[in-house]
């Protein structure tokens, strides 16, 4: 049985560190979009053929996918700063090789390594948690998920703006700029988490996903240019399911896995990740039509005839209002659980798709659908690290929000297939060009809708969280006591962490009282689903922390407070195991 006292800078944290944060998060995410503007030309940029052109977004996609969990996993080991960091190095190293080159091969260098920074958005959030007090961290977390659509969002205008005005070489300067400057401020501003997991790097689990997600991954991304039904495309899906079956059944009787499976097959997290892969479905269907409608001709009876910049400041809207939804979301969940809060986000998010059907007739209409959805998915994409932080242990944050936004990423690699095939197959060909259909459109936003079902079905059998668990306190006193702790709960903060088994894994209703140096009952809490408990203290001084709960033995532990919060995280022993007191 083991004690863990973590004294962790909260509180103390800089004013800064959010918004550095959500700015390298932003910064990683334009990577994802800066080519959307010039996607047509680049056969002719680099001189190939279409079909291999489009590896220059396949191939960010894929290291993007396949970077998420490992830097996760390396973040929780070796520091999430430093990995943050590296990331970060890592992308502008990509940026700058694309800059320099015209080449195909060497262009696939350059976009394949920009794509591995996507792992700094779990480190990103896995620093919060560990750094920021209570109060400050559902909010913070929720502008680090949404910086992923907030970058996309608004890289589409200033990428257009870029490629229609100079060489298409100055987007990658640029992004290299912007990932210096974000390592910049990261040194400057962002501390080192004292978080760290036990354990060594699992270097066979990180090679078994990174060979199954990229045979699951690339004939998604080529099954349209293959042929589905083909034998490439088919031979692929089948080796995918034998790796990734292969790879789960080492990572459960791995020590160290990359993924602890164990922990991603409880109900809280497995369907927080299945929501998270219709929401990635959701939020990219709205990128890929609504630029196509504002820039189709208005010849064709329904194209809005709009400049590339002009379709990119219409649906800027979407990255915004995700970002602005961030306190909004803080307080929804404060108030309900991030639980409800990502069933609001679902339900706004179909109406917006819903009333995006009838609204495609101007360019106001299509911003005010683009408002909606960015709210919505602004609000889902905001509950999903609140979910998963508080179903796993602290030491697991950045794997399991690595996994999290990988799920994110499949989401919208299934989306991009899809909806590029229902579009495909629904357009006229006029001149030997195909133009995108009215009807190709409306049936891209009915699947989003329907995602958005699946995604409502995931939520509604995430367990329940009572109000008590989701305040994470419940004080019990004499009723001399009291008046006293409501007074120290305005002057004092107290004690706060999580309850843990032998193994890590967080204890539900557990018991934990706090007892004063004379040996009375100063209060008590009864820890949440996710283990975490809050107790107030009546004042400074020397306290015992005893935690009980069903199937195990006792904890009893001396903390001293001395007026700040106070971060006690307690391993309860198994039965028959000696306590000390």
């Amino acid at each position: 049985m083991t004690h863990t006292t973590t004294e962790e800078p909260r509180g103390k944290t800089s004013g800064a560190v959010v918004p550095v944060l959500a700015f390298a998060g932003i910064v990683v995410a334009v990577m994802q979009t800066l080519l959307v503007p010039v996607i047509k030309d680049l056969p002719q940029l680099l001189h190939t053929a279409p079909s291999n052109a489009t590896w220059v977004l396949t191939s960010t996609l894929l290291s993007g996918a396949v970077a998420t969990p490992i830097m996760g996993r390396l973040g929780d080991l070796y520091g999430k700063r430093r990995m943050l960091i590296a990331s970060l190095a890592v992308m502008v190293i990509g940026a700058l090789v694309s800059a320099l080159t015209s080449q195909l091969l060497t262009m696939i260098v350059g976009r394949t390594l920009q794509g591995f920074a996507m792992g700094a958005i779990p480190l990103g959030i896995g620093l919060m948690r560990d750094m920021l007090p209570r109060e400050r961290l559902g909010s913070a977390m929720a502008l680090m998920s949404s910086s992923i659509g907030v970058g996309g969002g608004l890289a589409l205008p200033a990428a257009a703006l870029v490629a229609q005005h100079t060489d298409w070489h100055a987007l990658f300067y640029g992004a290299a700029g912007l990932g210096v400057l974000a390592i910049a401020l990261t040194l400057l501003v962002v501390p080192e988490s004292p978080m760290r997991a036990r354990g060594s790097f699992d270097l066979p689990g990180a090679l078994g996903l990174s060979a199954g997600l990229v045979l699951f991954l690339l004939p998604i991304t080529k099954g349209s240019d293959w042929g589905w039904a083909s034998g490439t495309t088919l031979g692929l899906f089948l080796a995918a399911v034998v790796v990734l079956v292969l790879w789960g059944l080492y990572e459960l009787r791995a020590a160290a896995p990359l993924v602890d499976l164990r922990t991603t097959a409880r109900p809280a997290v497995l369907f927080t990740n299945l929501a998270s892969i219709m929401v990635g479905v959701a939020f990219y269907v709205v990128s890929l039509v609504l630029p196509q409608l504002l820039q189709l001709p208005e010849a064709t009876g329904y194209g809005l005839g709009r400049s590339m910049v002009v379709a990119g400041l219409c649906v800027a809207p979407l990255g915004l209002t995700m970002m602005f939804t961030a306190p909004v979301y803080a307080r929804l969940s404060a108030r309900y659980g991030p639980r409800t809060t990502l069933i609001i986000g679902l339900l706004v998010i179909a109406v917006g798709y819903g009333g995006g059907l009838g609204l495609m007739k101007a360019p106001w209409e299509t911003i005010l659908t683009s408002v909606i959805l960015g709210a919505g998915i602004g609000l889902a994409y905001s509950s999903l690290p609140a979910l998963i932080v508080g179903a796993v242990p602290a030491s697991e944050t950045g794997a399991a929000n690595g996994l999290n936004t990988l799920m994110r990423s499949i989401g919208t690699s299934v989306s991009s297939a899809v909806i590029g095939m229902v579009l495909a197959n629904t357009a006229h060909t006029v001149g030997g060009v195909a133009i995108p259909t009215m009807r190709g459109f409306r049936v891209s936003f009915l699947i989003a809708t329907g995602a958005v079902a699946v995604g409502l079905v995931m939520a509604l059998c995430l367990p329940r969280t009572g109000r008590a668990a989701q305040q994470h306190v419940q004080l019990r006193a004499s009723s001399e006591e009291d008046a006293a702790l409501e007074r120290a709960e305005d002057v004092l903060r107290g004690f706060r962490g999580r309850v843990l088994d032998p193994a890590g894994v967080p204890v539900a209703r557990a018991k934990v009282t706090l007892i004063d140096r004379r040996g009375r009952q100063a209060g008590s809490a009864v820890s949440a689903d996710d283990g975490a408990y809050e107790l107030a203290v009546p004042g400074q001084g020397a306290y015992v922390l005893a935690a009980r709960a069903a199937g195990y033995g006792p904890l009893a532990s001396a903390a001293t407070h001395s007026g700040e919060e106070r971060a006690v995280e307690v391993d309860l022993s198994l039965p028959g195991e000696a306590v000390s007191v």
